[in-house]
């Protein structure tokens, strides 16, 4: 995953974690616009997390920045 992804997933996670508390949920739509602006780094998030961690729809921010920090 590029660097630009991980810390707009980094970046995102803390906001809505500091907007709404540690067990707030999301999916990998939070980060982008609801204009489909950029594609190649929107699959590049759904492939990492559909594909490569065949993760939930809604999972915890807390869960994903961790992720995302160990370089998972």
């Amino acid at each position: 995953m590029r660097d630009c992804l991980r810390d707009k997933i980094v970046a995102v996670c803390r906001s809505k974690m500091d907007k709404k508390g540690d067990d707030v949920g999301l999916s990998f739509y939070a980060f982008f616009a609801n204009k489909n602006d950029d594609p190649e780094m929107l699959m590049e998030a759904a492939t990492w997390w559909i594909k490569t961690h065949e993760l939930d729809h809604f999972e915890k921010a807390r869960k994903i920045k961790e992720m995302v920090e160990q370089g998972l």
